[in-house]
């Protein structure tokens, strides 16, 4: 009998969810947002703000056993060490102040092709990486190269 075994198995088996979690945590952390359906994306922000709160852990830590032991919890579900270093370094930092709800949910229009809810996730501290514009690439290739390049012709 099935008492009280709350979890949203999704239509997939345990090892595909763990999978499926760990990859999308991973996505988020990198991108800081992702879109997926709405179902998905609300097991995945249960998940994603335990990992933060985890994370925060490591950086008001003194003892060097109890760091040790945060940063292998993350481990088992984030892989690349790249994000976890961005966890613990940027994200962590960014939401240090904040006592929970690190990310929010926005409802998306239903998907075309099988009309599935679909949401995005996105952390609160929010920030949009900067995008050079084409004129400032422009006017760096110019003080670069391009005169060496016309000296070389002639």
């Amino acid at each position: 009998m099935r008492k009280l075994n709350n979890v949203k198995q999704l239509g997939r088996t345990h090892s595909h969810r763990k999978a499926m979690f760990a990859n999308m945590a991973t996505s988020f952390f990198m991108h800081e947002k992702i879109v997926s359906t709405r179902p998905k994306l609300k097991v995945l922000q249960g998940y994603v703000e335990r990992l933060i709160s985890r994370a925060k852990k490591l950086n008001v830590e003194t003892d060097a056993g109890k760091v040790l032991h945060h940063k292998r919890e993350i481990m088992r579900f984030i892989k690349n060490r790249d994000i976890i270093v961005k966890l613990y370094g940027d994200i962590a930092q960014r939401n240090q102040e904040r006592q929970g709800g690190y990310t929010r949910i926005i409802n998306l229009p239903r998907r075309n092709s099988d009309a599935a809810p679909m949401a995005m996730i996105e952390l609160i501290e929010f920030r949009e990486p900067e995008k050079k514009s084409k004129s400032s690439e422009r006017n760096a290739a110019k003080k670069t190269g391009d005169k060496k390049d016309k000296k070389d012709k002639k």
